[in-house]
């Protein structure tokens, strides 16, 4: 009789360590071949090839991140007082003292604001995040196209977004795009995996992220969720009640991971925390259905910046976006839009339609066919509700596109190529070339100084390219050629064609301090915000609002090219013929500065509208002076005037009526409280605020200041010392 022994199990690295434990060792020691190699069945080159692909993205965009200083100061000022006060911190205040938050959800902030706590406010500290941020976004990409295409497919998608204008801008900037644009490309990987596995677990995944990603920058993050549901519905490896109530169950995530937040702001008594900013009664759901949600598609947003949902030209024109340029299908194509994203938008759309013929005969189940409609479906939504949304709409907000772009045109020419036996397939690879070179044509031209000759380059490897890729690999003459050099060369010079200029103009924004709140990437152009220029508003990259003194991106007039290649605003005027409501702002020079504006704009480094104030090493000391009998060391219109003195001073500064000036918070009542208390040393003169629909008491509390104090000059900036009493007259 012969005894059976059966093999013994290998032994744990740690006796009496669970299996869970051991398998997690095993792949901790695993690592480093992982990163070295990549899965199993990959070649040797793709994952150095990926880490390289992540490094330079890292470089890109780390590199001089310093220049921008605060960027959004708006920001930047939250994420110092989330750094020094948990409350702060939670709510996303605009200052420690928690007088008023910021007008989005605080998720963003709370990544800058436990960097500001670990390493020290600074630029580097606030910045390096959403750089970060962005190499992950690449990383992501990366792994959602691997799954069911080639590394080369993989490694495609991912360049296209590191060198996007628009995502070269915001990554190395402090608005809450970065994360968001992180969030939701998790949301997709995440989609996918439970299309591939059948898992609710991934489901409820993607749905946290969407949750997240309403936490980040609100409504913006469900414009996602119809593509995911619409595919997961289509494509899931189950019956289909199963895949409703798959969906139903990441609709949940959605709402838990997202509605924590939300419920803990509403059900705390309204004296317990800080202002809601953006609102009008001190209600986050009011700001996410109003302000930052329903209003940006009709125009109708109290208390913004100006008014949407009226004409460019005038009050008598057609129904627009106002000074946010016109709506409508080709508003992505316009002015310096254009320039952020859309350089391989034709492109990636006729590429999407052959490559949905390619897959025309895949299963229902089909990963590729997944993975192509999370995309396009995930493109296409979000840029139709760019194009017709009729309020506040900024360029930077493209870089939604930039993850699901990059996905659709990598995957879109891969299937082309792979058919290029097909004659139809290489006609359409030489119009997508052909278009693509058009259209950088068009976009070089508008920056009219900008590397003039660039415009030539891009024309001629484009004609080549598209010859190249006309060629049938059936030639018999390729035959002859030794190795895949054709292939190779051709590959080459096509995405040399393709990304050039894309490239350029990333360059061009790294190398450019952007600073305001609101920016925009690559060089001035003609034709943008309805007229005004490249910059966004005027010197929105260094100048007006919040670079350096000068209005245009350093002083004097608008360069030419920013507006019409000409020197001077189209027809001597900005939009609807004035300035935000006919002044800069309400007639006074920013942060009660005396004299006249300099010719071609006002000062960018002074503060007020959009733009931190500029904040003297006397003046920030004086303001210090005596900090810890206030609860407020100054008060000021506005969170961009008051970022600058807090940024300066690391030390609370009141933001009165909100970004725009014009929430009833406080009320002046409630201000003349606050001094009668003694909780504010200084008010800082010089704005009042924009109530556009808003409350108006920023006004009366500025004018009340001005009439009950008496005003002293310090560094061309207006203060009034709120703990000296009224002066005689206006106590009579």
């Amino acid at each position: 009789m012969t005894t059976q022994v059966s093999p013994r199990p290998a032994a744990s690295p740690h006796p009496g360590a669970s299996p869970l434990a051991a398998r997690f060792v095993a792949r901790l020691a695993a690592l480093p071949r992982t990163l070295v190699r990549g899965r199993a069945d990959s070649a040797r080159w793709e994952r150095p090839a990926l880490l390289g692909l992540l490094l330079a993205t890292a470089v890109l965009y780390v590199w001089d991140l310093g220049a921008s200083g605060w960027a959004n100061s708006f920001y930047s000022a939250a994420a110092q007082a989330g750094s020094v006060d948990w409350t702060a911190f939670f709510y996303g205040s605009s200052d420690a003292a928690n007088a008023i938050t910021v007008d989005k959800p605080p998720a963003s902030l709370w990544l800058m604001a436990l960097s500001v706590r670990l390493f020290g406010l600074s630029s580097w500290s606030i910045l390096v995040p959403e750089a970060l941020m962005g190499v992950a976004s690449v990383g992501v990409l990366f792994a959602t196209v691997r799954r069911r295409f080639s590394a080369g497919t993989a490694l495609l998608a991912g360049a296209v977004l590191a060198v996007t204008p628009v995502a070269a801008l915001m990554f190395r900037f402090n608005n809450p795009d970065a994360l968001l644009v992180l969030l939701l490309s998790l949301a997709t990987y995440f989609t996918l995996r439970g299309i591939e596995t059948g898992k609710l677990t991934w489901v409820l995944w993607a749905g946290a992220m969407v949750g997240l990603g309403f936490l980040t920058k609100q409504l913006q993050a469900f414009l996602i969720l119809p593509p995911l549901a619409g595919v997961y519905l289509y494509a899931a490896p189950h019956r289909f009640l199963t895949r409703l109530w798959h969906s139903f169950a990441a609709l949940g995530a959605v709402i838990v991971s997202a509605g924590w937040w939300v419920a803990v702001v509403e059900l705390v008594p309204t004296s317990w925390r800080p202002y809601i900013g953006g609102s009008q009664t001190n209600s986050f759901l009011e700001l996410t259905f109003g302000y930052n949600g329903f209003g940006r598609l009709t125009g109708s947003e109290t208390g913004s910046v100006t008014g949407g949902a009226v004409g460019v030209g005038g009050a008598g024109a057609a129904a627009t976006g106002g000074m946010w340029g016109e709506t409508g299908v080709f508003r992505l194509f316009l002015g310096e839009f254009g320039g952020q994203i859309t350089w391989l938008l034709p492109a990636a759309l006729l590429l999407l339609v052959a490559a949905l013929v390619v897959l025309r005969r895949a299963p229902r189940i089909s990963l590729r066919r997944a993975t192509l409609l999370l995309f396009a479906g995930y493109l296409i939504l979000t840029a139709l509700a760019f194009s017709f949304m009729a309020g506040i709409f900024h360029a930077y907000y493209t870089v939604a596109l930039a993850p699901a772009l990059a996905g659709t045109f990598a995957i879109g020419a891969s299937l082309v190529w792979m058919k290029r036996t097909a004659l139809w397939a290489r006609i359409t690879a030489a119009v997508a070339m052909l278009a693509t070179s058009a259209w950088a044509w068009v976009l070089l031209d508008r920056a009219v100084d900008w590397l003039p000759w660039l415009k030539f380059v891009v024309a001629a490897l484009g004609l080549i390219a598209a010859a190249l890729l006309m060629v049938s690999p059936r030639a018999a003459w390729l035959r002859r050629l030794p190795g895949q050099w054709w292939r190779r060369a051709t590959v080459a010079i096509a995405l040399t064609g393709a990304l050039v200029a894309p490239v350029a103009y990333t360059l061009d924004t790294v190398s450019t301090a952007h600073t305001g709140s609101i920016v925009t990437a690559g060089p001035a152009v003609s034709g943008g915000m309805g007229g005004m220029g490249g910059g966004g508003m005027p010197g929105g990259r260094a100048g007006f609002p919040g670079g350096a003194p000068g209005g245009f991106a350093g002083g004097g007039t608008p360069p030419a090219g920013r507006t019409g290649g000409n020197g001077t605003l189209p027809n001597g005027t900005l939009p609807n013929g004035t300035l935000p409501n006919g002044t800069v702002p309400n007639g006074a020079l920013p942060n009660g500065a005396t004299g006249t504006l300099p010719t071609g704009g006002r000062p960018g480094g002074a503060g007020g509208f959009m733009g931190s104030a500029s904040v003297s090493a006397s003046l920030a000391a004086l303001l210090s002076v005596d900090s810890g009998s206030y609860t407020w060391i100054a008060a000021a219109v506005g969170s961009d005037t008051a970022a600058g003195y807090q940024l300066a001073t690391q030390l609370p500064v009141m933001a009165i009526g909100g970004f725009n000036g014009s929430d009833p918070a406080p009320t002046l009542a409630e201000f003349q409280a606050d001094v009668a208390a003694g909780k504010i040393h200084y008010f800082i003169g010089g704005r009042t605020g924009q109530a556009n629909g808003g409350s108006s008491a920023s006004s009366e509390i500025a004018a009340w200041v001005a009439e009950s104090f008496t005003a002293q000059t310090v560094d061309s900036v207006t203060l009034y010392d709120l703990s000296a009493g009224a002066t005689a007259s206006a106590a009579s």
